[in-house]
């Protein structure tokens, strides 16, 4: 590991977050997965099986960030618990369903109660800008965990698929649900590490939604998620096209691991200047990045020009983590990140049924039309709302103090 990150976990407490929040945010890209391999092979029904994963994304984009937010008022620790116990009850209660065959609406039932599991990407990152506000430090520990991110859905999906397919077919939900009560437990049992809450009478209560840079940052992130959910859908169809529809899954891997190699070398530079400039050139250069998809005409074509499309994902993420640093209230940081994922998760339902429509209609060629028209999107949102994210919120500067934290310096 470079240096830059080895120095992250001097500090006392960050291996055993870091390690937890891993564990506890690999259901995040086993979950969805895991219940359409499973309800497939239940009951062969795909159009059940991807309307029972939608309903899991949507309820999570909805309940997400009240989860966050109540952490921000209340601590991790405090509603990190029971909402999680919510939702490995519902995850419970859906196995029981689609073994048992249950009616329908007890499985979508216990889908929208899955959409309670917190956002463990959120609230790690928030640990980290506790330690490291104010410091280079913090910029390579965004870094390390877009990193996490991206094995986590390289991996996420293989280990999900294959123990639903090769054990029996409950497996991979099964196993995501482990995981998160692994991670979730372990992390609020760390209380050292953990932020402190800010209860409603100290910030004035409110969303961090009235930021106007939020606003933005979560409009272009819904247009970002409509390329990641229709690359997937698209992908696949291309490779079934192709005869081989099990090398998809591979292809997908270099998608990610394109981005999760830019966000190791992203993390060990050190940049100079506003970071709204670096963030609009990252969406830019993802939109650019989506055009090449269109003139792919096999495999090995397609393989090379979606790792070079990840090349620009995790830099543009860890740019966005920085500037809700500057345009989030400090009492609201956790609930301004869940508010991005939000937007993803939007994004990626959006984008997953677009593609589905373009496919059945022109083909999976034709499919990758639907990233490149939300790539430009992607690019009119951020160019018009670039104004609000190069002026940092009032209220929101400071100097830097004893232990990199940034002193509050009150506007009259």
């Amino acid at each position: 590991m470079p240096s830059p990150y080895r120095a992250l976990f001097a500090a006392p407490g960050t291996r055993g977050f870091s390690t937890a929040g891993f564990i506890g945010r690999m259901p995040l890209s086993m979950m969805g997965i895991g219940v359409v391999t499973m309800i497939s092979q239940l009951t062969g029904r795909y159009g059940l099986a991807g309307a029972l994963s939608a309903t899991i994304a949507l309820a999570a984009a909805a309940l997400g960030p009240q989860i966050s937010r109540l952490v921000d008022l209340h601590g991790q620790r405090r509603v990190l618990r029971p909402a999680t116990l919510v939702a490995l009850t519902a995850a419970a209660g859906l196995l029981l369903a689609a073994h048992f065959r249950w009616p329908e609406w007890v499985l979508f039932a216990c889908a929208v109660g899955i959409g309670s599991v917190p956002s463990l990407g959120a609230m790690v990152r928030a640990r980290w800008a506790v330690l490291y506000r104010g410091t280079p430090q913090l910029h390579t520990a965004y870094s390390f965990e877009s990193v996490v991110d991206e094995v986590c859905f390289i991996f996420g999906p293989i280990l999900s698929i294959g123990l639903s397919t090769a054990w029996f077919p409950e497996a991979g939900p099964l196993l995501a649900a482990c995981f998160l009560a692994t991670g979730v437990f372990w992390l609020t049992s760390q209380r050292a590490t953990e932020p402190e809450p800010h209860p409603r009478g100290r910030h004035g209560g409110g969303t961090a939604l009235r930021s106007h840079g939020l606003q933005v940052l979560v409009t272009t992130f819904a247009a970002t998620g409509t390329i990641f959910g229709s690359v997937d859908v698209v992908t696949v169809a291309f490779a079934e096209e192709h005869g081989h529809k099990s090398a998809a899954s591979l292809v997908l891997a270099l998608y990610a691991a394109g981005s999760c190699l830019a966000g190791i070398v992203f993390g060990l530079l050190r940049f100079s200047g506003a970071p709204a400039r670096r963030w609009l050139l990252g969406v830019c250069a993802m939109a650019v990045s989506m055009i090449p998809l269109l003139l792919v005409g096999n495999l090995p074509f397609l393989a090379v020009a979606l790792f070079v499309a990840g090349l620009s994902i995790a830099p543009t993420m860890i740019t966005t983590m920085s500037l809700i640093e500057e345009h989030v209230p400090r009492a609201q940081q956790t609930e301004g990140m869940t508010w991005v994922s939000t937007g993803l998760a939007m994004g990626v339902a959006l984008g997953s049924s677009a593609a589905g429509w373009v496919i059945d209609s022109a083909g999976a060629r034709a499919g990758y039309g639907v990233p490149a028209v939300a790539g430009a999107v992607a690019v009119a949102v951020g160019f018009l709302g670039y104004r609000r994210l190069d002026r940092p919120a009032t209220g929101r500067g400071g100097t830097v103090g004893q232990h990199g934290e940034r002193q509050e310096r009150h506007v009259a």
